[in-house]
């Protein structure tokens, strides 16, 4: 006679951790007290209430838990998560009849850990202070111990046999449905009966199913255990349900923004075929004009009337102003303060105005002169003439006061952007710039006429703090100088990648790497402020702002027509929020377009991380390792988000 077992669902949660929920602990502590526990008078409520902590600390027991080692480490990790007295020993204390209650349960839990890992043969005991949970009187002898040393108690397996897998087989419901879409389980004969991969086979064949487009695809499962032979056979019962394509979908919920943008923001889901990731996608692209605080999808749960799918998603708009403030500092320069207000659906079109001001390099000197500034705002159009497509309209007046030159500027400029993919942009507009530039004592009126192109690409994980993942950027800039009647060309490619070295986010390598150079002018030919400059946060820390490279007759930087940059830094977790980095920067400008070594400038130091909901806080610590006459011995450097 054969011996065969079904196996219930519940049993296939158990390789993910068990735990008996902090109620039903508390539930069988009030089931196990004493029958003949004398009740208290109600005149005596006030003592009840006085004493109550009391009582419930000389109640409470301590226990220490030793797990097994069974040579099976998937096996050991079940356990592990399983055990309830481990898990629950220090969150949920407990007392001696709690602690029985408890002890009794394990037996179960260790069996649904052995048969999860395929040992369906195994078997478990619990021993507390070396007695089983069932010796009579167990519960009064713990808890009439003395001393605070911790009850112990030691759980042994014995795992027999690991079961196998029979052939796994597909049914369709009803029969004669097509389940080609489903795939195939992907569960080997002769592997071990072990739950994970079935619940893997059975997510992985409904996603299959549904991102084929069936909306309502599911799946069923008969699990049964030969004994006898050692094998677990598995069934899956598949029901596809209807292929659908999308009705138009439907948002709901908005106040402010105009129905038809958002109406045609979904409208190209018409039609298509179901798929989930076209739903999420869409959602993004919602979230992404900035005017909601959340966006939620919701498939129906049958077709309409024309065999289409509709689905609705509800939004939940955003305050419609927003103010923020930023700050960083620099040892030479002083600090600098910024601050920006935004309305963020100025025409009910999700376009957002925002208008921001900066004040920096205060403190640089005794009185103003040095201090510069600016104040501007632009104005960005989402979903402009097209899916995923922004344009920006900016203006600003500046004042710079750098080392390097002096700079008074009124600019206009434009940029439409796109996203090709979530990872991959690019932009390109024109730009006007009216400026007066001083440099060495010679001030030049320029006006400019240009045009900018970017590609991005971005797929770090995070904007402020990355753990992996790679940014670049790619630059072109032809720009034509009216007084000076020639035309320049500004390339300039930037590019970052992050190491999760740990595996925790505890220990994080981050490179970054910088190429620039300006093509078809001289070095006079090209305005200071358009010219290439190294040094500083964010650039070679350790170096004075704009420090690096060719100097003036009057020894200030004259920067160059060539760029290149390296950065290094390690960046580790000590404890909590707080963390170190370590880095070594490296740059070199020179005169000639072409990017060369000569001159390399080289930065090392160590600086000190504080995360917060915001970013971490950063404060940096350079050095120059090759300093020449009049750079500063070290340099700090204070803000938020990462230095790159």
């Amino acid at each position: 006679m054969r011996l065969k077992s079904s196996l219930p669902l519940a049993l296939f949660s158990a390789g993910l951790g068990l735990a008996i929920p902090l109620a039903a602990v508390l539930h069988a502590r009030a089931q196990d007290a004493p029958a003949n526990a004398p009740a208290a008078a109600e005149g005596d409520a006030e003592t009840r209430e006085n004493d109550a902590p009391e009582v419930a600390a000389e109640r409470t027991v301590t226990y220490a838990v030793t797990l097994p080692e069974t040579g099976d480490e998937a096996l050991d990790g079940a356990i592990s998560r399983a055990s309830a007295l481990e898990q629950l020993r220090e969150r949920a204390p407990v007392d001696s009849y709690g602690l029985v209650s408890r002890a009794i349960a394990e037996s179960g839990t260790m069996r649904d850990a052995l048969r999860s890992e395929g040992y369906y043969a195994g078997t478990a005991r619990v021993l507390l202070d070396g007695s089983t949970p069932d010796t009579p009187g167990l519960a009064d002898r713990l808890a009439a111990r003395s001393g605070d040393t911790p009850i112990p108690i030691v759980i042994t397996v014995e795992k027999g046999a690991q079961y196998k897998m029979a052939a796994v087989r597909l049914q369709a419901e009803p029969t004669g449905a097509s389940i080609e879409d489903a795939g195939t389980a992907g569960i080997d004969e002769g592997s071990p009966a072990r739950a994970q991969p079935i619940l893997d086979a059975e997510g992985r064949m409904v996603t299959a199913l549904r991102d084929a487009g069936h909306p309502f695809a599911s799946l069923r499962r008969r699990v049964t255990v030969d004994h006898d032979t050692q094998r677990m056979e598995v069934s899956f019962l598949v029901t596809p349900g209807p292929r659908a394509n999308f009705a138009r979908p439907s948002v709901t919920g908005e106040q402010r923004t105009h129905s038809s943008l958002l109406a045609d923001m979904v409208a190209p889901m018409e039609g298509q075929q179901f798929s989930q990731e076209k739903i999420d996608q869409t959602r993004r692209d919602l979230l992404s004009l900035g005017v909601f605080n959340t966006v939620r999808a919701r498939a129906a749960d049958r077709l309409d009337e024309a065999g289409h799918l509709p689905v609705t998603y509800t939004v939940i708009e955003r305050p419609l102003h927003a103010i923020g403030f930023g700050a960083a500092y620099e040892t030479r320069y002083g600090p600098t303060f910024s601050a920006y207000w935004e309305h963020r659906n100025l025409l009910g079109g999700a376009e957002r105005l925002r208008i921001e001001g900066e004040v920096n390099r205060l403190g640089a000197t005794g009185d103003t002169s040095d201090t510069g500034g600016k104040v501007g705002a632009s104005l960005k159009t989402p979903w402009f003439a097209g899916r995923n497509q922004t344009l920006t309209f900016d203006i600003a007046a500046l004042r710079e006061r750098p080392d390097a030159y002096d700079r008074d500027a009124f600019t206009l400029g434009a940029l439409l952007e796109r996203n090709v993919s979530p990872r991959l942009s690019w932009g390109a507009g024109p730009q006007v710039e009216f400026s007066r530039v001083t440099q060495d004592g010679e001030t030049t009126s320029y006006q400019l006429l240009g045009m900018l192109g970017t590609l991005r690409w971005n797929d770090t994980d995070s904007l402020l703090n990355p753990s992996r993942g790679t940014r670049a950027t790619v630059l072109v800039n032809p720009i034509y100088s009216l007084g000076e009647s020639n035309v320049f060309t500004r390339l300039r490619v930037q590019g970052s990648t992050y190491f999760d070295i740990s595996g925790d986010k505890g220990s994080i390598l981050a490179l970054r790497g910088v190429v620039g150079s300006i093509v078809g002018a001289s070095f006079g030919g090209v305005p200071p402020d358009k010219r290439f400059y190294s040094g500083g946060g964010g650039s070679v820390r350790g170096y004075s702002y704009q420090s690096v490279g060719p100097r003036t007759a009057s020894d200030e930087p004259a920067g160059g027509l060539s760029q290149i940059e390296g950065s290094i830094e390690l960046r580790q977790r000590v404890s909590g929020n707080l963390g170190m980095a370590a880095f070594v920067d490296a740059g070199a400008v020179t005169r000639d377009p072409t990017p060369t070594f000569s001159n390399l400038k080289v930065g090392a130091g160590l600086g000190v991380r504080y995360l917060t909901a915001i970013g971490p806080l950063r404060a940096d610590v350079g050095i120059p390792l090759n300093k020449e006459p009049g750079d500063s011995a070290f340099g700090l450097y204070i803000g938020i988000g990462q230095a790159f």
